[in-house]
């Protein structure tokens, strides 16, 4: 049903992001650091600035992926359980304990989450840098592909007949990548999308994930249920935009909703994982700053 995942030496090419040279900001003086800030605050109240929920509710019908028994392991069902709710287990207060996997619903990837990132300093939720979680959005349309070919592949020639419309990809950059998938997530089944020949979803091909290491992104993001294509299990290597991505220290974020509301540049993405110890990654709010036009 799933297509069998080899991995190769050559299929591990080393990429790193500290051996290339990304272009440093420029300074900004404290008092403008200052102004700057006020102007956001101001905006956010006025509703200049608008926040973008991008993540998808989390609970016990959270769709989430389904590994065959050959290749894996999988997380297990989401559970939600109460302490107490103003009751003799705590006349005063609710709250609850939660059963759940790193990766379930909308999620984060650290490098440690593959392989090929099993090595890199900092590479857990509670050790990332945490200005690594803050940064601008590149939104790729692909809606309109993916509508219409369940198994579309984001290529290096779509990514550059975006920047030739919307600028280059700008280093340290979340690239994320609209296909409005997000709104199969009320059902695992459409979510999923699995036939007799495996899982079918939109994502990027190998090539494009290299593209994007060498303009310096931190990380890519998508609308389905993990950061590669439901066929990258046979592609090579298979899992590519997790091999490449966590190989080079960078990101991923998965099951992101709305990104129909994000212009394809111009907002500013906040994805914080919870700083779990030696976590390989988190369920997290992500929100995105928008400019009101």
């Amino acid at each position: 049903m799933f297509p069998l995942v080899r991995f190769s030496a050559s299929s591990l090419r080393s990429i790193s992001i500290a051996d290339q040279e990304t272009p440093r900001p420029a300074k900004v003086s404290d008092m403008d650091g200052t102004q700057l800030l006020g102007q956001l605050a101001s905006a956010l109240a006025s509703g200049a600035v608008e926040v973008v929920d991008l993540s998808a509710p989390l609970g016990p019908d959270t769709p989430l992926i389904k590994l065959p028994p050959e290749i894996g392991k999988n997380t297990p069902p989401i559970e939600i359980h109460a302490i107490s709710h103003y009751d003799k287990d705590g006349p005063f207060w609710a709250w609850n304990w939660l059963k759940l996997g790193e990766h379930s619903g909308t999620h984060f990837d650290a490098p440690v989450h593959w392989i090929s990132g099993k090595d890199h300093p900092n590479n857990t939720t509670d050790t990332i840098p945490a200005k690594n979680f803050v940064g601008p959005a590149c939104v790729i349309d692909c809606s309109g592909e993916a509508a219409k070919n369940h198994d579309f592949l984001l290529t290096v020639d779509g990514v550059k007949a975006w920047e030739k419309t919307h600028g280059d990809v700008p280093p340290n950059s979340w690239v994320l990548m609209r296909t409005d998938w997000y709104k199969r997530n009320n059902s695992e089944a459409k979510f999923l999308n699995v036939d007799d020949k495996g899982p079918h979803s939109p994502g990027p091909t190998a090539e494009t994930i290299h593209y994007l290491i060498a303009k310096g992104v931190m990380g890519w993001g998508s609308e389905t249920v993990g950061t590669d294509a439901g066929s990258a299990g046979g592609m090579d290597p298979p899992f590519p935009a997790h091999t490449f991505m966590h190989q080079a220290n960078r990101y991923g974020l998965a099951s992101l909703c709305n990104l129909d509301r994000l212009p394809p540049k111009g907002a500013i993405l906040i994805a914080a994982p919870l700083k779990i110890v030696k976590g390989t990654g988190s369920p997290l709010r992500v929100l995105a700053l928008v400019p009101r036009h």
